[in-house]
């Protein structure tokens, strides 16, 4: 996978109508769950974009700098294409969204909103939950954080 990590106003149109289509594709329709995807948040956050060999974007996560949302740095929208998954993609996404938040914000914590049911997965990348579960658009969550290091 070939990994870019850009301020929004750094990406092209084509690669923002991509994001766009696939947390729409995954958040809304695969998912049912209709909510306002374009939040007002992007302009101001870092985006990480995994392309496939055929050049067409299979994973994306929103990086939120520290103090936007909170005072950790927060990984959000974590997303693989459909036809992606069971390759890897969602494990190598992780590491790399982790990676770049340590090169963007180090020594800063970073926190995650996890649908419970992937709670396992995230705890392998060293996140821990905060908290209780709780229901967000219908579907269970959990806080859920990482200390790091400088």
């Amino acid at each position: 996978m070939r990994w870019a990590c850009l301020p929004f106003a750094e990406l092209g149109v084509q690669q923002l109508y991509d994001v766009l289509a696939l947390r729409s594709e995954v958040f809304v329709v695969e998912q049912q769950c209709v909510f306002l995807d374009i939040d007002g948040l992007d302009p101001q956050t870092w985006h990480l974009l995994g392309d496939g060999a055929d050049g067409r974007l299979q994973a994306y996560a929103r990086l939120i700098p520290p103090g936007l949302k909170g005072p950790d740095a927060l990984i959000g929208r974590v997303v693989t294409a459909p036809l992606a998954r069971g390759g890897g993609s969602g494990r190598a996404l992780m590491a790399q969204a982790v990676a770049e938040c340590a090169r963007l914000w180090p020594g800063r914590a970073i926190t995650l909103h996890a649908q419970a049911h992937l709670e396992r997965f995230y705890a392998g990348f060293g996140f821990t939950p905060v908290g209780e579960p709780y229901v967000e658009d219908g579907i269970p969550h959990i806080e859920m954080r990482k200390e790091t290091s400088a």
